[in-house]
């Protein structure tokens, strides 16, 4: 389980000026709990490859974290790990995860691994630098782009399949290539577990108001400069709107048009 932000912006910006004081403050009251790795992925300008950074330290006390935030970009993905029971905390299963001119953060957990595992090719199972559900999830989404599938549409015949074998399963994530910001917000049917919640108590009067609202919620707001914005539950800011359940948005980097598709109008991912 994590915490996402991410911005699209017209102009330069970065992710510290997209939260503001307050956002940041709420940021870092997060990874008091989100504490198992950070990462940062932005693209300058469109056209230009993601560039990723990534760390299994806390973002609370990892000076590069507040560098990340003053890093300037058109687009920047923020992703405070949360590490699933019984997964390595360590760099190479730290998100944003990146192939392929793609960069990739998830929030959720895809139980049994085996059983998400025996859906790649053999060449997406050898390609694997980590452990973790995540990173196989991304590769099942990169097996349809290699088939010509864009990017958005990959992300929602994935999503559709893996709602329909792991039903309780959030699949929330963010996804940035040269192009565009894609954003999956398929977690209708997923709740925090009591192991999860067990973890949690020690700390919830430490974190911000609404972190557990909804703890899978993922909330958009647009600033007057048109930048887009997206965020987790407990991230501060006034004028965030939910966004649609079981659905998949891009936003493209060059206009900041964005088009959405509801996951039960497209056909599931078969290899």
């Amino acid at each position: 389980m994590c915490r996402l932000f991410a911005f699209a912006s017209p102009e330069l910006s970065t992710a510290g000026a997209a939260l503001g004081a307050a956002g940041i403050e709420s940021l870092l009251s997060l990874a008091r709990l989100h504490g198992d790795g950070w990462g940062w992925a932005g693209v300058r300008q469109p056209g230009r490859a993601p560039v990723v950074i990534r760390s299994p330290l806390s973002a609370a006390s990892d000076p590069a974290f507040d560098a990340s935030l003053v890093t300037p970009a058109h687009a920047a993905m923020v992703h405070l790990r949360w590490a699933t029971a019984g997964l390595p905390v360590n760099e190479r299963n730290a998100h944003p995860f990146e192939a392929d001119g793609i960069a990739f953060a998830h929030n959720g957990t895809i139980k049994p691994l085996d059983d998400l595992r025996a859906l790649l090719s053999p060449e997406s199972v050898a390609a694997l630098t980590g452990t973790t559900d995540s990173e196989m999830y991304f590769a099942l989404i990169r097996e349809q782009v290699a088939l010509g599938t864009t990017l958005q549409l990959a992300a929602a015949q994935v999503a559709h399949r893996l709602r329909d074998l792991f039903p309780l399963a959030s699949l929330n994530a963010l996804i940035i290539d040269r192009d565009q910001l894609v954003v999956v917000h398929a977690s209708a049917t997923s709740s925090l577990t009591d192991h999860d919640r067990a973890r949690l108590a020690p700390l919830a009067d430490q974190l911000p108001d609404g972190h557990n609202e909804d703890y899978f919620a993922l909330r958009t707001r647009r600033a007057a400069d048109g930048s887009i914005m997206i965020a987790s539950t407990g991230v501060a800011g006034e004028g965030w709107t939910a966004l649609p359940p079981e659905t998949v948005t891009a936003i493209r980097l060059d206009d900041l048009t964005a088009s959405t598709v509801e996951l039960s109008t497209v056909v599931a991912a078969h290899p």
